[in-house]
């Protein structure tokens, strides 16, 4: 899908008779994927110098192009500066990513609690990336009085 398609598979939606933000269709996911140290080498933004010749991490080349032609969303979202998108830009096109856009700016520091009226899901890189496997974990909710 290209980036300019995206909107055109929103699906509308409504609460009471009025119109609320647009969902993505069943089964296609909205990515939103770390760069340093999660598709190359940790490179801090103090050291922009490093970061075109950062080394690629291929299974995540290779996975990330894959749910891309698979319909999925991608959008790296970096704490990178927009100083850096050119870079980026050209990291990313020297290696042959498919992607739908950057976000620049993520906070940084780790420890993030993303709070959102859509469903979010999480999944830290831990060295390999590969298709998602459902695994039980422990999570913290907003009290709602229930506790499904």
């Amino acid at each position: 899908m290209k980036t300019e398609d995206i909107d055109k598979n929103l699906l509308a939606v409504s609460e009471n008779g009025e119109a609320i933000s647009p969902i993505l269709p069943e089964g296609i996911k909205n990515y939103l994927i770390d760069i340093d140290g999660t598709i190359c080498d940790d490179i801090p933004n103090e050291e922009p110098e490093r970061m075109l010749t950062a080394e690629l991490y291929p299974d995540a080349l290779a996975t990330l192009n894959r749910w891309y032609d698979e319909g999925h969303i991608i959008f790296f979202f970096t704490s990178r500066t927009e100083a850096h998108r050119d870079v980026t830009e050209q990291w990313l096109k020297l290696h042959g990513f498919k992607y739908h856009g950057m976000v620049m700016g993520k906070p940084r520091g780790g420890n993030y609690h993303w709070i959102d009226n859509h469903l979010v899901k999480a999944t830290r890189y831990r060295g390999k990336f590969t298709d998602l496997v459902d695994k039980e974990v422990t999570i913290q909710v907003f009290d709602d009085g229930k506790h499904e």
